[in-house]
């Protein structure tokens, strides 16, 4: 179990656009560029087995990183007959990025901050305010409209983080929709983004048209 103290400086950051990570979650990972399993195997030799998703942007016809991420440790790894890897990263905390560090890795690294994001590394959120039935309503219209299927039973079963979560790194949102999910301060408030989108998303907007 990772503490707060063991949190690095300094870890290495994947930037996949639209792949959500968040605290208490897994999130699957296929890796196969050398720079990313270069990435891997120097993360193993860690005590912490940290990296970061982050969701990469464009800015001025350069390429940027958000501001706000989340680090997973490396908890599931195997290997395929033609070297690929596909590993598990289970979310342990957000995190800022304060400075990208330069130089000798073929991937990228991030002197980051751990600070403001304290609950993430608590016990699991609740929602008080969750309507259950309302939203499950509101699910099925999403996923019969986006023609997508899902497991009714597990879902009305789920506690409400692994609920709220699962469903925002799954759901097919923009880049920019899931890192508003990521940012949300709160349990609550990521539900009331992720009702957002959905709304919004029946309605027929854009996520470009929401962010404006």
């Amino acid at each position: 179990m990772i503490q707060a103290a063991d949190l690095p400086g300094t870890i290495p950051v994947f930037p996949l656009p639209g792949a959500l990570l968040l605290p208490r979650a897994r999130l699957p990972l296929h890796l196969f560029e050398p720079r990313y399993l270069a990435m891997l195997e120097d993360s193993l030799k860690t005590s912490h087995r940290l990296i970061g998703m982050i969701q990469p942007f464009e800015q001025n016809g350069a390429p940027a990183l958000h501001a706000i991420g989340c680090a997973g440790r490396v908890t599931a790894m195997s290997e395929t007959e033609d070297g690929r890897y596909m590993i598990t990263l289970s979310g342990i905390s957000r995190y800022r990025v304060t400075r990208e560090v330069e130089g000798f890795t073929p991937y990228r690294r991030c002197e980051v901050s751990w600070q403001g994001f304290d609950r993430d590394m608590g016990p699991t959120e609740r929602d008080p305010g969750f309507d259950r039935e309302r939203f499950l309503g509101l699910l099925s219209r999403f996923f019969e409209d986006r023609g997508l299927s899902t497991d009714w039973d597990s879902l009305k079963e789920a506690e409400d983080e692994l609920l709220i979560n699962s469903l925002s790194m799954l759901c097919p949102f923009e880049p920019e929709d899931k890192q508003a999910l990521l940012e949300a301060p709160s349990l609550p408030t990521r539900r009331e983004t992720l009702v957002t989108l959905i709304e919004f998303a029946l309605r027929g907007g854009s996520g470009e048209e929401m962010m404006q």
